[in-house]
């Protein structure tokens, strides 16, 4: 194999991994109602980001805190699916897995509005 064939490999193996990777955001946000719910709130925001002029910053703070939501929820669908694939049957361990997961979404989401709202409110005190 020469130098140009290794480098045709090494970018059709990346291709496929992005289109793998798309794949299953296609997959899970199709398929789980959360990710669809973090995604209309998520439009929301940005309209509302827009609509207030928020700063750079803001924007950044905004950005990491939806990318990240949608990454953890992404994590939370995945370990669903494998416990699954494990178990059919009821198990306390495969529960506390998928709660554990469950969690950490929550955890998360409740931190991504407490910052929304610390970022949003001076502005809509301003209106009133």
């Amino acid at each position: 194999m020469d130098l140009n064939d290794k480098k045709k490999n090494e970018w059709s193996r990346l291709i496929k991994s992005f289109s793998y990777a798309l794949q299953g955001l296609r997959e899970a946000f199709f398929s789980e109602r959360n990710l669809q719910f973090h995604f209309l709130f998520s439009i929301l925001v940005v309209i509302c980001g827009f609509i207030f002029q928020i700063t750079k910053v803001e924007w950044i703070v905004i950005l990491i805190l939806i990318g990240g939501m949608f990454s953890i929820e992404l994590i939370n669908t995945a370990i669903e699916k494998v416990v699954d694939l494990v178990t059919s049957e009821f198990h306390p361990l495969a529960k506390k897995a998928k709660d554990i997961a469950a969690g950490a979404v929550l955890i998360y989401a409740l931190m991504s509005v407490i910052v929304g709202l610390l970022i949003f409110i001076p502005y809509l005190d301003e209106l009133i």
